[in-house]
């Protein structure tokens, strides 16, 4: 008599456990970089579980061909925008995607240095076991390796936005930053707010600490989210964002009175 098929169901595999940290890179039309960056990330990241999330902005080049190379050879995954959206809407749409508890945020040009993400990613988690998560460890490139028009330029922005804001950060506009992923989703997404993470985050009740960053000059590629832009938006950015902090009051919540306690008085 043949037997019964078994109908039981087929075992599955656990699901992989989420990585400690996600390192989140917009790129637009950066193939020549991909592949030596994601090979630092690899060095500088050896040890510690964790994925690099690059969301590809409407790239043009070969950046498409080189992340579906990066991804066969380490934990890369990528996004694609079907056409470009932005700086800031690429960081929403790669932390949105993260499975890390922790984000790291890169600029693609391989200016910033990935050696320096494990040093932010300890201090951040240091910050959070002794003041609680909601902390921003922000890079601070003390010596730019960028043009004297760069250069000039985020020194007047930083000034008048820090003397505005009060965000307590000496450069904001660095691309190297560690965060929380769920303090990230909490704040208002909006385009160019990657330059104002610190003041958000300041808004949401969040602290901010700068540490010190290696800064390198571009040797591939061309600059593809320039200065001019940055300084067309920048006085209306600004407006925006103290309207935001002003028209927010962070509230104080009272502990949760006990079932069957009764009112607190």
């Amino acid at each position: 008599m043949p037997e019964a098929p078994d109908t039981r169901p087929a075992a599955t595999a656990e699901p992989p456990a989420p990585p400690l940290v996600s390192v989140v890179i917009p790129v637009r039309n950066e193939a020549p970089n991909i592949a030596p960056l994601v090979a630092e990330i690899e060095a500088a990241l050896a040890g510690v579980a964790h994925e690099i999330v690059y969301v590809d902005d409407g790239s043009s080049d070969a950046t498409p061909a080189e992340l579906a190379a990066a991804a066969a050879r380490a934990p890369v995954r990528h996004l694609r925008h079907r056409r470009s959206c932005g700086q800031s809407a690429a960081v929403v749409t790669g932390v949105k995607a993260a499975r890390g508890r922790w984000i790291a945020t890169l600029d693609g040009d391989g200016q910033n240095d990935p050696a320096d993400i494990p040093r932010l990613l300890a201090r951040a988690e240091r910050e959070a076991a002794a003041e609680g998560g909601a902390i921003l460890v922000a890079g601070h490139r003390v010596t730019r390796r960028d043009s004297w028009v760069k250069r000039r330029s985020s020194r007047v922005a930083n000034a008048v936005r820090s003397r505005l804001l009060q965000d307590a950060t000496p450069d904001t506009g660095c691309g190297l930053k560690v965060f929380p992923r769920a303090l990230f989703l909490e704040l208002p997404h909006f385009d160019h707010m990657h330059r104002f993470l610190p003041a958000l985050v300041l808004r949401q009740g969040g602290r901010v600490v700068s540490e010190p960053v290696n800064h390198r000059p571009r040797v591939r590629g061309v600059s593809n989210y320039g200065t001019l832009d940055r300084l067309l938006v920048g006085l209306v950015d600004l407006a925006g964002v103290a309207w935001l902090q002003r028209r927010w009051k962070r509230p104080e919540v009272e502990p949760e009175t006990p079932p069957g306690t009764g009112p607190r008085t």
